[in-house]
């Protein structure tokens, strides 16, 4: 045999095997991942049934109903603004809480990061501990702080600072404080992860070259960790933006956002088909970001 056929069919055989060793973790994928993302995709196109679930025939009313809606007296189709606001309450609570976990997240890493390196370990460790703990327990910790007749309103009445309590429970920004409590972690560690390969030589070479600090964090800090900046982002919104624990303890079910209104509709509204809906428009979101991430990721691959 010609070596260099011998060394094809040498490595036809390799492949064979990888793909034959791999098949089980494949197999394992394709049935409890991408089988009920295609059960849920099948569920948005049929009809709604009377008492729940789906039935027979094939329709496009539920993605028709995600953005609009037709009144029921003379058949006129207008925007679905209901929806529309809870799409819209999502998407900036999202945003607001990636860019608070950057800012509290930041200034957090870079201290780990320029601890003694035997210390290092501790801070960290500090910084997963919430993750011991359920997402529910964190969740009503919150609550007990910005309640009305929690720590907040109690330290600020007893400080002289408000004459009655602050309602923030119940509200967008109860949402907002809880989810960046909760997320706040998932911003810190890949932060961290990028200053601890930061050259600080390069802010001694900034200061002699009389660079503010404003210009170092601008143009020297920000672009050398902006891959950490982007996996934080990312590690953040995405579950922002499904949430469900959260906006339901905190916003007591009135502010929902789209998590919730996904459960709505399988739960009370029983509109199976309409929840399948949004929840693929959900996935085709976190999909949109997901490939972001990995787009900047190859460019700074290419970049180095």
């Amino acid at each position: 045999m010609v070596p260099g056929m011998a060394e094809m069919a040498t490595a036809r055989r390799r492949a064979r095997a990888g793909w034959l060793l791999s098949a089980p973790a494949l197999l394992l994928l394709l049935v409890g991942a991408a089988g009920p993302l295609l059960v849920v995709l099948v569920f948005s196109f049929l009809t709604k049934g009377g008492y729940g679930g789906v039935t027979l025939p094939l329709s496009g009313a539920a993605w028709f109903g995600v953005f609009l809606e037709r009144d029921i007296f003379d058949g006129t189709v207008s925007a679905a603004d209901a929806h529309l606001v809870i799409f819209w309450r999502s998407a900036w609570l999202s945003v607001v809480t990636t860019l608070l976990t950057f800012v509290l997240g930041l200034p957090t890493a870079w201290f780990i990061a320029t601890r003694p390196e035997r210390s290092r370990g501790l801070w960290l460790f500090l910084i997963t501990i919430p993750f011991w703990t359920n997402l529910l327990i964190r969740t009503f910790a919150i609550m007990e702080v910005i309640r009305n007749e929690g720590l907040l309103n109690t330290a600020l009445t007893g400080l002289g600072l408000i004459d009655r309590p602050i309602q923030i429970l119940f509200t967008d920004w109860a949402t907002l404080i809880g989810m960046t409590y909760v997320y706040l972690p998932l911003m810190v560690l890949p932060l961290y992860a990028a200053i601890d390969r930061f050259d600080f030589r390069l802010l001694e070479a900034g200061y002699d070259l009389y660079a503010s600090r404003l210009a170092l964090l601008r143009k020297v800090i920000l672009p050398i960790v902006r891959p950490g900046i982007v996996a934080g982002s990312i590690l953040v919104f995405i579950p922002a933006l499904g949430s469900y624990v959260v906006p339901r303890v905190l916003g007591g079910g009135k502010n929902m956002m789209i998590g919730n209104f996904i459960e709505l509709q399988f739960g009370q509204a029983r509109n199976w088909p309409l929840g399948a809906a949004l929840s693929m428009l959900l996935l085709l979101v976190v999909t949109a970001a997901l490939l972001v991430y990995v787009r900047v990721s190859a460019r700074e691959g290419r970049d180095g």
